[in-house]
């Protein structure tokens, strides 16, 4: 018999505020200054996700599949513009290369993941296909973001380095391979990391999420595998073909770097 879902009222809600008091004190005892960030930050978890919560009711009523892409989309768009907040290079035009990118990649994943894997008919189906394809996206946003700030602290920090394989005849590729592949590496390690961890140390979202909704742990538990291995695929092929594109805009076409 699956037993009935709690609901969580206002009043609960209420309740978990105290949470947030608790680390705001932590920040006035030890003079941390994050009051203010904790605060909007609080705001800003309240207000998204329930202004989520009613997009969602109507993209699920509609089901129509233009909306869910253009969901979608926004949802890049957003993860893209997170990205240019943590990633403080000016000089180089990342945003349009990485949005392409993530959109187009992360749309193929997401589809093969829903249709093929999940089974979900029509693969758009957005009661799969957003929370799935939003797993993606914000796990391999904080991927794309080491990589970038890696990538272009790198080339400034081994400039010399980088000049001198130029100079001496190698190609932009050949002069920054070794710093490519330190960027993808740094991206990447989080998630073998969750891969090591997932069922010993933490329970993931998703399958907590399902367990208590009353699914079967069973049933959790092989979403979860399917949602562990595509992020890590998602961040594979997200992290190499934009670090892949932004570093080609750190070299001019005279092969010179040009990241300041």
């Amino acid at each position: 018999m699956t037993p009935a879902i709690i609901e969580i009222g206002p009043l609960q809600l209420t309740l978990c505020l105290g949470f947030v008091l608790l680390a705001g004190i932590t920040s006035i005892v030890y003079k941390l200054g994050l009051g203010r960030d904790l605060l909007v930050g609080t705001i800003r978890t309240f207000a998204q996700l329930f202004l989520m919560g009613y997009v969602l009711k109507f993209i699920f009523q509609v089901h129509v599949s233009w909306v869910v892409l253009l969901m979608f989309a926004c949802m890049v768009a957003a993860a893209v513009h997170i990205i240019k907040g943590r990633v403080k290079e000016r000089s180089i035009p990342f945003l349009m290369p990485t949005f392409i990118s993530m959109l187009i990649s992360y749309t193929l994943v997401s589809m093969l993941v829903t249709g093929v894997i999940v089974g979900a008919k029509p693969w758009w189906t957005p009661q799969y296909f957003i929370p799935l394809a939003g797993m993606i996206v914000g796990n391999s946003m904080t991927a794309i973001s080491i990589a970038l700030e890696r990538l272009f602290s790198d080339l400034k920090s081994r400039r010399a380095e980088v000049e001198m394989k130029l100079s001496l005849g190698a190609e932009y590729r050949e002069a920054s391979q070794d710093i490519l592949r330190g960027a993808i590496e740094a991206a990447m390690i989080p998630s073998i990391n969750s891969l090591m961890a997932v069922g010993l140390v933490s329970l993931p979202g998703m399958m907590t999420g399902q367990i208590l909704s009353g699914t079967d742990p069973l049933i959790a538990i092989r979403y979860q595998i399917v949602v562990m291995l595509m992020l890590v695929a998602s961040t594979a092929i997200g992290t190499v073909i934009v670090t892949g594109l932004v570093r080609r805009r750190c070299f001019s076409a005279a092969q010179r770097l040009i990241i300041r």
